[in-house]
Formats: structure tokens, C-alpha cells, sequence
């Protein structure tokens, strides 16, 4: 396939400049859900650790009944 047309720098810049605005607006497309689940991840993980921490701290102290005399 050969053609007598030169590809010219004005040629390249435009095809750059298209697939560079093709790739940041896929990128923004997705940049929402993504945080969005970041933070649902580390609610839920923060929500754990809580939950297994306070797990431990009961397994380990005792339970100490005070009495009146």
C-alpha cells in the first residue's frame, strides 16, 4: 500500500491530540465509580477492624463484678 502523500507533523499532532482526548475522557468517565468504591472499601474495611478489635479487647479482659458489703 503505497501513497505519494507525506505524513505530515500538522498530521500527527492532530491524531495525537485526538487519541489524547479520547484517553482523558475515558478517564474521567471512570474516575466517579472509582473513588466511590475506594471509599465504600475503606468504610468497610475501617468497619472491620472495629469490629475484630473490639472482638479481641472483650477475649482478653476479664469481667470484674464489684459487690457492695
Amino acid at each position: 500500500m503505497t501513497t505519494d502523500t507525506r505524513i505530515t507533523r500538522q498530521d500527527l499532532e492532530d491524531r495525537f491530540r485526538s487519541l489524547q482526548e479520547e484517553v482523558t475522557q475515558k478517564v474521567e468517565d471512570k474516575k466517579q465509580p472509582v473513588i466511590t468504591a475506594a471509599i465504600a472499601g475503606g468504610l468497610l474495611l475501617l468497619l472491620a477492624f472495629y469490629v475484630l478489635g473490639r472482638r479481641s479487647g472483650r477475649k482478653r479482659s476479664a469481667l470484674v463484678q464489684i459487690r457492695r458489703v
